[in-house]
């Protein structure tokens, strides 16, 4: 008997396109001036990054913007040794959620401390901020330990 299976490997891409609207758009404009906004809701949490909607009511969320961070505190992170030419980062970093100052969500970012064994629960980053920002989430270049941002 023959086998006549075959495996075949693909990549599946999903590319959109979408207009910012006045929160996502205040968000990232924020960012072109070095500031991270995250917005209110009714219960007087903040959102980060700002959301449209409460995640938890559904309600709609156009109130009021607050500055928040620039530093956080890393609250869960996984390491990457290998980045592939698709990360934001070519040397070993890790993803991390961030919980901002001020901010009642964290925010998911890359940190890079160079080395696994200096990256921590709990330990406390900063942005190192793109020379030239464009008003995207990539004007965060990463999130680096307190004090070394250039």
């Amino acid at each position: 008997m023959t086998d006549n299976r075959h495996t075949v490997t693909s990549t599946l891409e999903f590319p959109y396109r979408r207009s910012l609207g006045t929160v996502v758009g205040g968000f990232v404009t924020g960012l072109k001036d070095h500031r991270i906004l995250g917005i209110r809701n009714k219960n007087g949490d903040v959102l980060v990054p700002p959301s449209e909607y409460d995640p938890t009511t559904g309600d709609s969320l156009e109130g009021e913007f607050v500055e928040v961070g620039p530093g956080g505190e890393v609250t869960s992170w996984t390491w990457v040794p290998e980045p592939s030419s698709r990360h934001p980062l070519s040397q070993p970093f890790a993803f991390a959620l961030i919980k901002l100052d001020g901010a009642s969500t964290s925010l998911v970012h890359v940190v890079d401390v160079g080395d696994i064994a200096a990256m921590r629960t709990g330990m406390r980053v900063e942005p190192r901020w793109r020379e030239e920002p464009q008003g995207l989430i990539t004007d965060i270049e990463a999130f680096v330990p307190e004090g070394a941002a250039q």
